[in-house]
């Protein structure tokens, strides 16, 4: 699924999905084999993979829904 990655007004790192019109805070992030794994504030975890480090946001990417 699509998802854009931005940085909001208070500089925390959202994660938006359009097709759910869902716009939420990461609340944790971590390295895994598969790319890089969020956990967002409603507890969904995205694993979004060749995310470069720094990130350059806004930007689109896109991720794989481990748990909604």
């Amino acid at each position: 699924m699509k998802v854009m990655l931005r940085h909001n007004c208070a500089g925390h790192l959202t994660a938006y999905v359009p097709k759910k019109d869902l716009e939420e805070e990461v609340v944790k992030e971590k390295e895994v084999s598969q790319g890089k794994h969020f956990v967002l504030a409603n507890g969904w975890e995205l694993v979004i993979p060749d995310l470069t480090d720094p990130l350059k946001l806004p930007m689109t990417v896109e991720a794989k829904v481990i748990r909604d």
